[in-house]
């Protein structure tokens, strides 16, 4: 019950605050997005490179694998 009231009281007084400070609300957020935007770019390029690494050691592995059975088909 405590809980209840406690999140009542915490949602009235932040949407007091939002309507007294929206200016200062709307500025955080200009400022907030562009850095989120930034971090996700990063965060999509070090995923990208991880990625084409992957495949490359992928590639590397089944040219190994195509290189063994072809040394098997000779040896017998």
């Amino acid at each position: 019950m405590g809980a209840l009231i406690g999140g009542i009281i915490a949602v009235v007084v932040g949407l007091l605050g939002i309507i007294r400070w929206w200016s200062l609300f709307v500025k955080g957020l200009q400022a907030a997005v562009p850095f989120f935007i930034l971090l996700v770019g990063v965060i999509a390029i070090a995923a990208g490179i991880s990625d084409i690494k992957d495949r490359i050691e992928e590639q590397k592995e089944k040219e190994k694998q195509k290189e063994a059975e072809t040394q098997q088909s000779q040896n017998k």
